[in-house]
């Protein structure tokens, strides 16, 4: 029975059907060889050309021929209507028209198809006009200072690429920055992170917890959330705004993608006066749009104007269903709370520690605008040292060894009595004797009675990178003019660290509360005169705003209702897309002009 079965098996595997056609071939039948090895076969003689008996090609192998075909042009109307051509000095007019233009930060180019942006764009130094020079043409006209001067000298005067001193000028300036980035790039490869003025061959082992930020997967998530953004948010902290500044993404979308719309978001103004806001913000906006921004579900800042600056730029893209609008910066300075912020719900995972965004994350936020989470990036710098990484938040304090040495730099932004503020005690007078009476004061001791100072300088970073402890970066000084027009911009709170509004009396009128907050915010004390020296740029407290502790971050009734009265505030689930939304505060009013109430005496 087995045999049996092995036998059929063999005549089915062999085609031998029982009928007995299997083996049958048709007439002309190729007997020896299958589909496979003709084809191949075909190919070897399609690769040679055929020849007659003189040795002549009579057919041609295949991309072996040199005959060209005739060609048919198309006949079209085109050929014979108007075409569309520019003369130069039509082109100077627009050139000269695009750069007063692209100047301000608040102008935006609608459509660009219509103008011949490359001859009105100087490219580089390589272009005239806008016209792209050949490389030969550029090597003919002109020569090398060495053609004419040394031992290889050939010519009597040098022929360089300029016509007028203002083009040499522009030249040499150009060579300097090309010849100060080649440096940059060589500090960086080389391991430097010293400042300039230190000798190159000075090199300093960097721990591996400072390089986070700067992988490669963090900048290809980066470039991900740019490429699919119509508009980027650059989200600075307010106390900070130029340590958590990315230049190089700067220059990226100004040069690679200049349709992209940036603008600079000051997340954290309620850890910094209001004055000092307001100065940032206009400084920053002469380059950027930028805006304040608090963020926070309940009691934010900043929100409506946000929303309604984003609608702005939906509307300048009515052609596409919706835009996407990312939101990078550093890590830890409030990207997914911004986020929150807008959406009024918790949609994206925060923490005050940084890296906790790891992949970008699309959020809706209405029908036409969609934003994007970003994780934060650290750029690359050669005068950035360990000790400013670690002061900025860049990273997680748990991690770093030997925290206490970052202490006395710590101190050094500081006031010392904000510091006897915050933790009340005083009489030390470096780091280590803070760290020491920290210790003591709160219990935590070692074997021996040593004070625990890794644990306690682990505290105190937390606590200034949280905002316990204010401190802030002054603005840049502005011209008279500037300081003139922003002079009477900046209403309600007082420029005064730690000290939030009090509530005001009911029986206090509106002309009181005007010239209540009419005087100067950066109004100083009679004792902090001699402190404000070796803290340059920070700003003093009074001895009334210091007889009480502060609550650093916190916010007092009057604020939230003032803030909850103002047209700033705007909530993003009361808008649609056919609404519009209220006329939003200016960028630099920084605070509610109106007196707030208490909302239990607006329910009654």
């Amino acid at each position: 029975m087995g045999t049996g079965k092995k036998e059929a098996a063999r005549r089915v595997r062999q085609g031998k059907t029982g009928d007995g056609m299997g083996n049958v071939r048709v007439k002309g039948e190729n007997f020896y060889r299958d589909a496979k090895k003709v084809k191949l076969v075909n190919m070897y003689k399609d690769g040679r050309a055929q020849r007659d008996a003189d040795g002549k090609i009579t057919k041609a192998a295949s991309f072996q021929s040199r005959d060209i075909p005739n060609a048919r042009i198309e006949p079209n109307r085109k050929w014979f209507t108007n075409t569309r051509v520019v003369s130069q000095d039509t082109l100077t007019a627009f050139r000269e028209a695009m750069a007063e233009k692209a100047k301000d930060p608040y102008q935006v180019l609608l459509k660009s198809n219509k103008l011949p942006m490359s001859l009105i764009h100087d490219g580089g130094k390589d272009t005239t006009n806008g016209i792209k020079q050949h490389k030969a043409k550029m090597t003919i006209e002109t020569s090398p200072f060495a053609g004419v001067f040394g031992p290889k000298a050939q010519r009597k005067r040098v022929k360089l690429s300029v016509s007028t001193v203002n083009d040499l000028a522009d030249d040499t300036e150009k060579s300097m920055e090309t010849y100060e980035e080649r440096l940059e790039h060589n500090r960086l490869l080389s391991g430097n992170s010293g400042n300039d003025g230190e000798s190159e061959s000075l090199t300093m082992a960097i721990e591996p917890v400072f390089d986070k930020g700067q992988s490669k997967r963090i900048w290809n998530e980066l470039y991900k959330v740019i490429d699919s953004s119509d508009v980027v948010i650059h989200v600075l902290d307010a106390r900070d705004p130029v340590g958590t500044r990315c230049r190089s993404v700067e220059k990226y979308l100004k040069e690679e993608a200049p349709h992209k719309h940036l603008i600079f978001v000051l997340n954290k103004c309620d850890l910094v006066p209001t004055s000092v806001a307001a100065a940032w913000v206009r400084a920053l906006s002469k380059e950027v749009p930028t805006l304040a921004f608090h963020a926070s579900i309940n009691n934010s800042f900043g929100k409506g104007s946000l929303i309604q600056l984003l609608r702005q730029f939906s509307a300048l893209h009515t052609d596409r269903k919706q835009i996407s609008v990312g939101l990078i910066g550093g890590p830890n300075t409030g990207k997914s709370s911004i986020i929150n912020t807008l959406s009024k719900k918790k949609v994206c995972t925060v923490a005050p520690i940084p890296g906790e965004t790891k992949v970008w994350q699309y959020v809706s936020l209405m029908k036409r605008i969609y934003l994007i989470d970003c994780p934060g990036i650290v750029p690359p710098s050669s005068t950035d040292t360990p000790t400013d990484l670690v002061l900025r938040g860049v990273v997680r304090v748990e991690k770093v060894e030997h925290p206490e040495q970052y202490i006395d730099a710590l101190l050094s932004r500081v006031k010392q009595n904000h510091m006897e503020k915050t933790y009340d005690i005083k009489g030390w007078r470096n780091g280590t004797e803070l760290l020491e009476l920290l210790a003591r004061k709160g219990g935590r001791l070692l074997r021996g009675g040593e004070p625990d100072l890794d644990g306690v300088a682990k505290m105190v970073l937390n606590d200034f990178m949280r905002g316990k402890i204010p401190w802030f970066t002054p603005a840049p000084k502005l011209s008279e003019e500037d300081e003139e027009e922003g002079s009477g911009n900046v209403n309600g709170r007082r420029g005064k660290l730690g000290e939030m509004p009090r509530k005001r009396p009911a029986s206090e009128t509106l002309e009181e509360a005007e010239e209540a907050n009419a005087e100067v915010p950066g109004e100083k004390a009679d004792g902090d005169e001699s402190s404000d020296s070796e803290f340059e740029g920070l700003g003093s407290d009074t001895e009334e705003a210091l007889s009480r502790k502060p609550s650093f971050g916190a916010t007092s009734g009057a604020q939230r209702d003032a803030e909850s009265n103002s047209d700033d505030v705007l909530s993003v689930n009361d808008l649609s897309d056919d609404d519009t939304p209220k006329e939003a505060t200016p960028v630099t009013q920084i605070s509610s002009n109106k007196p707030g109430r208490s909302n239990k005496r607006q329910r009654r």
